[in-house]
C-alpha cells in the first residue's frame, strides 16, 4: 500500500501518470510528469514500495552520497505528488514512476487506490511509442478515452491498435473496470532518435495536457531544448545521405497524409491554445 501524507482536501483532483521504460520512448511522457513537478512546485505525499513489483536485477538500486556526505540507496519505485496549478480551478496528482516488472494487476489497484484517496475524478495516462514521424514536423498525438463524451470533448480518434501493451493500457483498463473516466495520449517519437531527451515529443504531449486542465502551462525551456534538439538533428541527418533521404521520404508521406486534418476544427483548437498564452504571456 501506499502510505500517503497528510493532505489538505483536493478540489477535483486530476491525475496525471507516466512511467518509465516500454511506455516511455525517447523519455517524452516521463519528460512532461518531471516538468510539471518543477513548474508547479509539488509536494511529495507518497511512494509505493517497491519490493513486490519489481526485479531489482532488471531496475536496479543505485547508491550516491548526499549533501551531508552519507551513501545512501535509492529504490526504483512510483511516487505521488500533488500540485494546484495557477489559474485552475481544480487540483492535480502527478504520479510519475518505472514500469513495474511484475503484478501488474496489483500494482495498478495499489495506485487507484492511493487515487481515490486523494479523490481523483478523472485519470490521464501520458506515453510515448516510436514511429515513422518525420523531425522536421509537429509530434502525432493519439488519444484514447474510456467514456464517449471524453472522446468527444477531446476530440479524439478511437484507437484501433491491437497488440501488445504496457502499464498504461492495464492502468487504463483498470480505470474502465472502476467506472474511473480515463484519457491516454501517446506521442509519435522519430524512431530513428530513440535516445533521451526528446523535448519537442515531451512539448506535445503538454499540449495535450493543457486541453485537459483547460489552462495554459508554463513551458519554461521546453521551447528552446527543442530547437536546439531540432538542430542538432538537422546537422546529423546533413552529414548522412541516407538519413536525409529517408527524412525527406518521411516528410512527404506525413504531409500527404496530414492534407485532410487541415479542417476548421483543427485550427479553432490550435487559435483557443493562442488565446490562453496570450492571456498568461508569462507562460510562454
Amino acid at each position: 500500500m501506499i502510505e500517503i501524507a497528510d493532505v489538505r482536501p483536493l478540489v477535483s483532483p486530476v491525475m496525471l501518470c507516466a512511467f518509465e521504460g516500454w511506455n516511455d520512448a525517447a523519455g517524452a511522457a516521463t519528460g512532461v510528469l518531471d516538468h510539471l513537478v518543477d513548474t508547479w512546485d509539488a509536494e511529495l505525499v507518497g511512494t509505493l514500495d517497491p519490493e513486490d513489483f519489481y526485479d531489482f536485477q532488471v531496475n536496479r538500486p543505485t547508491v550516491g552520497t548526499t549533501d551531508d556526505g552519507m551513501r545512501r540507496i535509492t529504490w526504483p519505485s512510483t511516487h505521488l505528488y500533488v500540485a494546484r496549478p495557477p489559474g485552475s480551478h481544480r487540483d492535480v496528482v502527478l504520479m510519475r514512476g518505472i514500469e513495474p516488472n511484475m503484478r501488474w494487476r496489483q500494482f495498478c489497484a495499489e495506485l487507484l487506490a492511493a487515487g481515490d484517496a486523494l479523490g481523483v475524478e478523472l485519470v490521464v495516462t501520458l506515453g510515448a511509442l516510436l514511429a515513422e514521424t518525420p523531425h522536421t514536423r509537429p509530434i502525432p498525438v493519439t488519444g484514447t478515452a474510456t467514456e464517449l463524451d471524453l472522446d468527444d470533448r477531446l476530440k479524439l480518434e478511437p484507437s484501433t491498435y491491437e497488440g501488445p501493451t504496457g502499464i498504461i493500457g492495464v492502468l487504463q483498463d483498470a480505470c474502465a473496470r472502476l467506472d474511473l473516466p480515463a484519457v491516454s495520449f501517446w506521442a509519435a517519437i522519430p524512431h530513428y532518435l530513440p535516445q533521451p531527451p526528446c523535448p519537442k515529443g515531451t512539448l506535445a504531449l503538454l499540449t495535450q495536457v493543457e486541453d485537459v486542465l483547460e489552462i495554459s502551462v508554463p513551458l519554461g525551456d521546453l521551447p528552446e531544448e527543442t530547437r536546439a534538439w531540432e538542430r542538432g538533428v538537422a546537422e546529423l541527418a546533413e552529414e548522412d545521405e541516407d538519413v536525409a533521404e529517408y527524412v525527406r521520404s518521411l516528410e512527404e508521406s506525413k504531409d500527404t497524409a496530414d492534407l485532410p486534418e487541415a479542417s476548421g476544427e483543427a485550427i479553432a483548437r490550435e487559435f483557443e491554445r493562442f488565446l490562453r498564452r496570450r492571456e498568461n504571456p508569462e507562460d510562454s
